[in-house]
């Protein structure tokens, strides 16, 4: 199965943060919108991913300073990402080996939508229940 049947069944809507906002202002974004990733941007541009787990990281290493940071400071500029034609597998392949939690969905260089693990488990899951099923429908049929 591939990332876009994951994208056809979530909700519309991509919440990005630009990335001179501060981590409070994120925070907040995160906190209204009842999300853990927020796809930052420069310029439009998708650039990093920030997440809940730095703001953690963030806050446990600059204490009070934290929430007047800005995102530029903070966030890894190397963004992680998959595209809707991607496998479900290979999201799941590229969260376990980078240690991420949501992935942002690139096509022809646009953000499309972002997929979090929770996502990929559901929908996987969702796929083990139809198979079992199935396979029990057969071995009823054939009995």
């Amino acid at each position: 199965m591939k990332i876009s049947a994951i994208l056809k069944r979530k909700q519309s809507g991509i919440v990005t943060v630009d990335i001179l906002s501060t981590l409070k202002a994120a925070a907040e974004l995160m906190a209204r919108h009842r999300i853990a990733a927020l796809v930052v941007t420069e310029n439009g541009n998708p650039v990093g991913l920030f997440s809940e787990r730095q703001i953690v990281e963030t806050f446990a290493h600059q204490g009070k300073f934290a929430e007047e940071m800005r995102l530029r400071q903070v966030i890894d500029r190397q963004l992680i990402a998959v595209s809707p034609e991607d496998t479900i597998k290979r999201a799941m392949s590229l969260m376990t080996h980078t240690r991420i939690r949501h992935l942002p969905v690139m096509e022809e260089n646009e953000l499309v939508g972002i997929v979090s693990l929770g996502d990929v488990v559901k929908y996987r899951l969702e796929e083990l229940e139809l198979e079992a099923n199935v396979l029990r429908d057969i071995y009823i049929a054939a009995r």
